[in-house]
């Protein structure tokens, strides 16, 4: 009997090709995708939409969508060679959809005999490698049925290769729970089919037949299906055939042998606790998050029960629906490692994963380990390894791993590899100079780049016993990274470690001098004196100190001059909202005088006119006292007579110091121009405060290092003068406070004091802006406006009558309140 007539077919009808179709395959190509694409445009603009995608593809050839738009329109015009390539060079880059294999499988089967029907299988066995589908392996086996000569003949090896072909797809698919019957169904038709081909008079044949039928329905009721009473009636009907008495039209198990019953009894059972599962995976309507959610539960619930076989096809399924997941993929290859440690399965899953999730260096790193675990070869290493690095990942720390991780493996394998097997060392400085180009540019100043370059000079000299390459490694890392503290100390710590102690010393000196951030420069300087302590003699230890001890001390004066400065700042800050709080409050004054009467207003005028006169006629006798040094202000027209640009403020002096006395103790530093002590206005006595200008900073900085050192048996307190807090106008030197210690000092002797500007002059005193104002002021009426604070009330009293001091409280009218403040 003839095999394709009595087989049965398990293609649906919407899935079969018409006779006149398959008489010719390009027009049917073209009828088939014109049907598809009934309202495309027209051939013009089709054909600038593909030139158009031809270009993108060219410039990125990484764009999936443009491939996909690509091939559809190569498919609705028919270029079989173009729509060929352009699926070709997809597939290069990226797995296609199990519609796509079929869909391309079919395309091609319209263009071939079915002598050639070898090429079509090659497409599906590249399809069903990628992911597990079931309506691809149904259209693979339905193919093979059809079309496969050997098997269409129902010959031996026909036969054979059809059931070698079915029990690769029930081993893939079996354990899928809502579809995988369809599969095993087949399976059992074609068998049955074979059973009819068989001649009666073979009783022998036709007996192995029937129980390889039954094997296949015992092993199918064995597994929990969506469908199992379905293929519990088939399989008593066939029975029944068979001429074994069954209710056929039962649904129990009555009548089949107990062990057949037992094992479809625990499948029914198994499936009952899974079926809500499939029930959410598969339910309409749900959005792609939640199904996803309800798969990793589905998972949770599979390893509960520990079987890996069971957890591996519906890590498949979620596979195939969220293929480009990478949690996904990460999850699912980690379970890989921990049940099947290594294998061809692992291999395979790791590579469709970095395929799926390319942009994930962590993928390929445990590829990587994979395939030396699975014992590959160094071609296939080196191969994974060239496609990884050429991917673009998310973070230079993934590329950092990806090229240790390919050092490790070739070190493990340099160092156990036993005759032929043994690789050369240069595979390792390849690895390493190609991760440095790439990486050097990006990690600069980085552990990640220290970490490679130390471990390329470990493997130097101990692996490859090269100690001038080692050097060389880390020469070229201080190139590169030659502020990074610690590269510096990884190479005198190799150094030290093979005992060179003159080459350490050697690198220390090279050093020492450079700068480097936080508190870097000066554990160098440690760093060398502990040196020298542990592996020199006394005469390096001398010579170390000679060289380290200026540095140290320039170090410190940096430091203190930095810290003056952002205390000065911080200080400014403060006094922000003082100054405008001020300003403020003389906006407001002004607009209190724009408000008085207009001869009011030309009085206050002319007084404070004249005020600012006398002045100004003060300040510069001031000035000529002083042989005439006048500084002009850089910021305004307004004669000063000194700048605080590089000036120090001394406090805590001794009232009985003089000029002389702080030029004597600043002598050492040098650079002093002039020297101004602050003296009471009244008693003309020092207040212990004084201001000493320099030339520039370079002997300012050495100044303020001698705070607190002693002078005449008090610790002075030296400290950066201020210039934006102090105010002079007008001639009228006044002084603010420096710091926070001194406001209160300084803040009062502002508006009372005059300020020396040459070294041993001295100034009278002069009265105060505030005090002068008050004295144009002429007091008038009769109406008492005030009370001294040093006055009790009216009747006040606590002194017996009759005595001097009760004469003295007596209450005073206006005149007399008048004539003591005129006094005053």
């Amino acid at each position: 009997m003839d095999f394709e007539k009595s087989s049965v077919s398990i293609k649906d009808d919407t899935e079969m090709a018409d006779d006149d179709t398959a008489q010719n395959p390009e027009s049917s190509l073209k009828l088939n995708s014109d049907s598809d694409s009934s309202d495309s445009e027209d051939e013009a603009e089709q054909t600038q939409q593909l030139r158009a995608l031809e270009s993108d593809l060219s410039t990125n050839p990484s764009n999936y969508d443009a491939h996909v738009l690509y091939i559809k329109l190569l498919r609705i015009r028919g270029e079989i060679e173009k729509l060929r390539e352009a699926r070709e060079n997809m597939n290069v880059l990226f797995p296609l959809t199990p519609a796509m294999w079929v869909e391309w499988a079919k395309d091609e089967a319209s263009l071939l005999n079915d002598s050639d029907s070898e090429s079509v299988e090659k497409l599906y066995e590249r399809g069903i490698s990628e992911y597990l589908s079931i309506p691809l392996w149904r259209e693979y086996l339905n193919y093979v049925l059809q079309h496969d000569p050997k098997v269409c003949d129902s010959s031996v090896d026909g036969i054979s290769k059809a059931r070698n072909l079915f029990e690769r797809a029930v081993t893939a698919a079996a354990l899928h729970v809502a579809q995988g019957s369809q599969i095993w169904d087949a399976y059992t038709q074609f068998e049955q089919s074979i059973l009819q081909t068989i001649d009666q008079s073979d009783i022998q044949a036709k007996e192995k037949q029937v129980q390889r039928i039954q094997s296949i329905f015992h092993r199918q009721l064995s597994i929990p299906f969506a469908n199992m009473k379905s293929t519990l009636l088939a399989y008593k009907a066939w029975e029944v055939e068979q001429g074994n008495s069954l209710d056929a039209e039962s649904d129990n198990v009555d009548g089949i042998s107990s062990r057949v019953a037992s094992s479809y009894r625990k499948a029914e059972e198994m499936y009952d606790a899974r079926a809500h599962l499939e029930e959410h995976i598969t339910r309409q309507g749900i959005s792609e998050s939640e199904r996803y959610q309800h798969f990793m539960g589905y998972l949770d619930f599979e390893k509960s029960f520990g079987d890996p076989a069971r957890v591996q096809s519906l890590y498949e399924r979620v596979i195939t629906d969220f293929p480009v997941s990478s949690d996904l993929w990460l999850d699912y290859t980690r379970y890989l490692d921990k049940t099947l440690k290594a294998g061809n399965v692992v291999k395979d899953v790791y590579s469709r994963a970095t395929r799926n999730c390319p942009w994930v260096g962590e993928l390929w790193v445990r590829y990587l380990l994979c395939l030396e675990h699975g014992l590959a070869s160094e071609k296939e290493i080196s191969a994974a390894f060239e496609k990884s690095v050429q991917c673009t990942f998310s973070t230079l720390e993934e590329y950092l791993d990806l090229f240790l991780t390919r050092v490790d493996g070739l070190r493990r394998r340099i160092s156990s590899a036993r005759g032929d097997d043994v690789l050369n060392y240069s595979l390792i400085r390849e690895s390493f100079q190609q991760a440095t180009d790439y990486l050097s540019p990006h990690l600069k100043n980085t552990d990640g780049l220290l970490r490679l370059h130390a471990y390329w000079a470990c493997l130097e000299l101990k692996l490859n016993n090269n100690l001038t390459a080692a050097r060389g490694v880390w020469g070229s890392l201080l190139k590169t990274c030659g502020s990074m503290l610690e590269a510096w100390q990884g190479y005198i710590g190799m150094e030290i470690a093979l005992g060179h102690i003159n080459e350490a010393r050697a690198i220390y000196k090279r050093w020492y001098s450079k700068r480097f951030s936080g508190t870097g420069s000066e554990d160098i300087c440690h760093a060398w004196l502990r040196f020298e302590r542990e592996f020199g003699t006394l005469d390096d230890l001398d010579h170390a100190v000679q060289k380290v001890m200026p540095r140290l001390e320039e170090l410190r004066l940096f430091r203190l001059v930095q810290e003056s400065k952002s205390l000065t700042e911080v200080t400014d800050q403060r006094e922000q909202p003082l100054k405008e709080t001020a300003r403020e409050k003389r906006k407001s004054g002004s607009i209190a005088i724009d408000e008085q009467s207009p001869a009011k207003r030309q009085k206050s005028t002319q007084n404070q006119k004249k005020l600012h006169e006398k002045e100004n006629t003060r300040g510069l006798k001031l000035a000529e006292a002083n042989d005439g040094k006048l500084v002009k202000d850089t910021y305004s027209s307004k004669t000063r007579l000194y700048t605080d640009q590089c000036t120090a403020f001394v406090s805590n002096l001794n009232i009985r110091a003089i000029d002389e006395d702080l030029k004597l103790f600043f002598s050492d530093v040098g650079g002093v121009t002039a020297i101004r002590i602050l003296h009471d206005k009244f008693t003309g006595k020092s207040r212990g405060l004084a201001y000493v200008d320099f030339k520039d900073e370079e002997h300012l900085a050495p100044a303020l290092a001698k705070n607190k050192q002693m002078l005449l048996g008090k610790k002075l307190c030296i400290t950066l003068s201020n210039p934006k807090r102090g105010k002079r106008e007008s001639g009228a030197l006044t002084t603010s406070e420096h710091d926070t210690n001194q406001s209160g000092i300084e803040g009062s002797s502002a508006s009372k004091e005059s300020v020396e500007i040459s070294k041993g002059s001295s100034v009278a005193p002069q009265v105060p802006h505030s005090r002068k104002h008050f004295e144009s002021i002429q007091l008038k009426g009769k109406n008492t406006f005030a009370v001294p604070r040093n006055f009790k009330p009216l009747g006040w009293t606590t002194s017996k009558p009759g005595t001097k001091k009760e004469e003295d409280e007596k209450p005073k009218s206006n005149d007399e309140f008048r004539k003591m403040f005129m006094k005053s």
